[in-house]
């Protein structure tokens, strides 16, 4: 997943806009003369996957293009406690007014890539591609999803609009499984629509309903336990892509990928992770 720059230059100036609104940084402004000039280094204060190095470079590249960067480290690198990420010299004040902006969505966006590359080695060996999910931070989706692929795992839908997802509750609200489907091969038709649909089963029955009925592309298996998985991959046959998603985690997914499903789907390593220490601090002559 490539960054979505104008998106990005949106989102930046808006959280500048957010910390500075249109008064500025008082602090800088009361205690240092506008035109000093200085250095800091960014500084790794723990280990993990690398995230955030590109949006860093945008970030100042929109801000001050006359600040000097030594880039040092690069996105996806594994990083430990001590490491410098980069050096920037120029003006203190641009240097100060962006540090937060910097830090927060390098370190949130490196925890991310961090839990995610866990995951991945945990399934290294087998055919299973860890998947996010839409529990994301509103707003931050975009970034969020990029950090993801930085960590080695894959994009599920990007947001209600690329693929159709029929969860418990569509299918509920639809009068069941068979309801669910043809309205929705036949809303596809009406509208012209290439859409990829996947639909959510909570038990083997359900499994093999939509297995019967068809006009899906993938099954999600939700809540299911390895077990479980591998009686429905049974049912399935390789018809259809499978996806596990549910209570997931670092102690089981072993058990999971060794089942053959094709997609496991964690919303935790967007909404419960915890970010990278990265701090920024003056480098003094």
């Amino acid at each position: 997943m490539e960054l979505d720059l104008i998106k990005l230059k949106k989102f930046i100036t808006e959280a500048l806009v957010e910390d500075l609104s249109h008064e500025g940084d008082h602090s800088a402004l009361a205690s240092i003369p506008a035109n000093q000039e200085g250095q800091a280094q960014l500084i790794i204060k723990g280990e993990g996957i690398l995230a955030g190095i590109e949006v860093a470079k945008y970030i100042y590249e929109l801000t001050d293009n006359t600040l000097k960067i030594d880039w040092k480290l690069k996105d996806g690198d594994h990083v430990k406690y001590g490491e410098i990420g980069f050096i920037i010299s120029g003006n203190v004040h641009t240097i100060l007014k962006t540090e937060r902006l910097v830090l927060n969505l390098m370190q949130r966006l490196s925890g991310i890539a961090t839990a995610t590359n866990l995951l991945v080695k945990e399934t290294e060996g087998t055919k299973t591609k860890i998947l996010d999910t839409r529990k994301t931070t509103p707003n931050l989706r975009f970034l969020e999803k990029w950090a993801v692929t930085i960590g080695g795992g894959y994009n599920h839908r990007i947001g209600l609009y690329d693929m159709i997802m029929l969860k418990d509750n569509h299918v509920d609200y639809a009068g069941g499984i068979e309801n669910a489907i043809d309205k929705t091969q036949a809303y596809l038709q009406k509208n012209k629509l290439d859409l990829k649909v996947e639909i959510e089963t909570r038990n083997i029955e359900e499994v093999e309903k939509v297995v019967r009925h068809g006009g899906i592309n993938r099954i999600m298996l939700d809540n299911f336990s390895p077990e479980e998985i591998k009686k429905a991959l049974k049912i399935i046959a390789g018809k259809y892509e499978t996806e596990a998603s549910g209570g997931i985690d670092i102690q089981t997914i072993k058990d999971y990928a060794a089942t053959g499903v094709d997609y496991i789907s964690i919303g935790a390593i967007t909404h419960s992770v915890k970010s990278l220490d990265i701090s920024l601090k003056v480098l003094k002559k």
